[in-house]
C-alpha cells in the first residue's frame, strides 16, 4: 500500500513544489535552498502513523529524528494529497464527488446507505459569535459532522466535508446537494434512518426512512406488530452504514478530540480514502481467490 500511495501522491506533491518555487518573484537557482530532513516517504509515513494510531507530533519527531516542526509541515502537506485521492471502488475507478456516486450506483442497479456522524473537537474560545455552532444537540459536546455514504455492502463511497455539529442530519444532506442529484438523476434506492424523514417526498421516495407511526396512542396489537417488523426489516438493511463507521473510527485521529477545526475535513476525507483503498484490495485479493 505505502509503494502505491508513494507512486500516485509522489508526482502530484512534485507538481505543487514546482508549482509554488515558480509562482515565487524571486527565483532560485537549481538545487539552492534549504534541503528536506525528512524524505517523502518518510512524511508519508509519519502522516499515516499520525492518522492511524494517533501519535502526537512530538513524539514523531523523535522517532524521525527532525524537529517537531517539520512533523507538523509534512502532516499539513501531505494530508490534502490524500484527502484529494477519493474513494477507491474497484481497480481503476475513484469516487471523488457525490455526483459521481449517485451515477455510480444508478448504473450498477445498487443500494445507497447514508448516515451521519460526529467527531469531537475542541471548544472554540471564549467570545467567538460561532461559539454555540459546535454544540451537538445530541452528545451534548463541542463535535463536527460528516456524512458517511456506503453502498449495500457495507463498503465506503464518500464521506462529506464536516459541518458544525449544530446541523440537522437533513440540513446538511440538502446543502450537499443530496436532494437535487436525487430528483433529476437515476433511480436510486437510498437507505437512512428517521434523521432524513422528509426526503422521501422530496426525492420521489428514493430515500427510504423508517416507517412512521400512524398510532401515537392506544395502537392496535396488528399494527405494533406490523410496524415493529417493517422497523426491524429497514434497519437490518441499513446496518451497514454503522459498519462503515465503526471502521472511520478505528483510525485515531477521528476517535480524539486532537487537532483543529478547520483540518478536520481533510482529516475525516483523508481517512476515508485510506480506509476504502484497504477495502478495495481485500475485495480484489477475494476476488482473484
Amino acid at each position: 500500500m505505502i509503494a502505491e500511495l508513494v507512486a500516485e501522491i509522489g508526482p502530484l506533491r512534485q507538481q505543487r513544489h514546482q508549482a509554488a518555487l515558480a509562482s515565487r518573484p524571486r527565483r532560485r537557482a537549481v538545487g539552492a535552498g534549504a534541503k528536506h530532513k525528512l524524505v517523502f516517504v518518510d512524511r508519508l509515513l509519519a502522516t499515516l502513523v499520525h492518522l492511524r494510531h494517533g501519535a502526537t507530533h512530538d513524539v514523531l519527531a523523535c522517532w524521525f529524528g527532525v524537529d517537531r516542526s517539520t512533523i507538523t509541515r509534512a502532516i499539513g502537506e501531505v494530508r490534502p494529497l490524500l484527502a484529494q485521492r477519493g474513494c477507491t471502488i474497484a481497480s481503476g475507478l475513484r469516487l471523488r464527488t457525490l455526483a459521481e456516486v449517485i451515477d455510480h450506483l444508478g448504473e450498477n442497479g445498487r443500494s445507497g446507505i447514508i448516515d451521519g456522524t460526529e467527531i469531537r473537537v475542541r471548544r472554540p474560545a471564549a467570545g467567538r459569535k460561532d461559539r454555540d455552532k459546535f454544540i451537538s444537540g445530541k452528545n451534548k459536546q463541542n463535535a463536527v459532522k460528516s456524512m458517511v455514504f456506503t453502498d449495500a455492502d457495507g463498503r465506503l463511497l464518500y464521506c462529506s466535508p464536516a459541518e458544525p455539529a449544530s446541523c440537522a442530519d437533513i440540513t446538511h444532506a440538502r446543502k450537499l446537494g443530496l436532494v437535487r442529484l436525487l430528483s433529476g438523476g437515476p433511480a436510486v434506492e437510498i437507505l437512512a434512518d428517521a434523521g432524513y424523514q422528509g426526503l422521501g417526498a422530496q426525492t420521489g421516495g428514493r430515500v427510504v426512512t423508517p416507517p412512521h407511526r400512524k398510532f401515537k396512542k392506544n395502537a392496535p396489537d396488528w399494527y405494533e406488530e406490523i410496524h415493529e417488523q417493517r422497523r426491524k426489516a429497514h434497519s437490518a438493511r441499513r446496518i451497514r452504514v454503522e459498519h462503515g463507521i465503526a471502521h472511520l473510527k478505528n483510525w485515531r485521529a477521528l476517535a480524539r478530540h486532537h487537532g483543529r477545526r478547520e483540518h478536520m475535513s481533510d482529516i475525516i476525507q483523508a481517512v476515508a480514502a485510506l480506509l476504502s483503498h484497504q477495502q478495495s484490495a481485500i475485495l480484489t485479493t477475494d476476488e482473484r481467490v
